[in-house]
């Protein structure tokens, strides 16, 4: 999503994205890094309530960037929706997603309790980590974006917007399949 920003709207309205996942990776890395067990018992009570949001919310962004049009990139910044829904449309995606709040679980899993914070300013170092680690990559990906932008042209644009738009339904039909099987 952030890519697609940052090709159709612009380098602000790609960063305001960009910070919206961060800001929920920021979240569940400090939530499950502070309470792993607790977490989990969570996330046991509400994972198909996630997966039918998350699933139902990825299905339409999907079908949303299946159906975008394909134009010319004038580099006209302010034509999407506006940074504030940007920053809250994706934001929203990372908090819903199953995928983001099991791959944050099994990064922590994996380090097991040396990722677990000893004291509060352990606490406040990992979860900066986290916000300052998302942060980055989103930053990147923006300013990668942004350096490739001049090489789309409207075909390719909209050859991106049906490639991500079936990647978005698909992860969104898996999570809808998955309470059922």
């Amino acid at each position: 999503m952030c890519i697609r920003k940052a090709l159709g709207d612009g380098r602000a309205a790609a960063w305001a994205a960009g910070l919206g996942a961060a800001l929920a990776d920021t979240i569940f890395g400090g939530i499950v890094g502070l309470g792993l067990g607790a977490v989990s018992q969570f996330l046991d009570q509400f994972t198909n309530g996630l997966k039918l949001v998350g699933g139902l919310f990825m299905l339409a962004l999907g079908v949303n960037a299946w159906r975008a049009a394909a134009h010319e990139l004038d580099g006209v910044p302010g034509k999407g929706p506006g940074l504030v829904k940007d920053f809250l449309s994706t934001f929203a995606i990372t908090m819903t997603n199953p995928g983001t709040i099991l791959g944050v679980m099994g990064v922590f899993a994996a380090f097991g309790t040396d990722a677990s914070p000893k004291g509060p300013v352990q606490a406040v170092v990992l979860i900066a980590g986290v916000g300052c680690g998302s942060a980055l990559w989103w930053a990147v990906l923006t300013e990668m974006t942004i350096a490739a932008r001049a090489r789309f042209t409207p075909e390719r644009m909209r050859l991106f917007n049906h490639i991500s738009g079936a990647a978005l339904m698909a992860f969104g039909a898996a999570a809808l399949l998955s309470l059922v099987f």
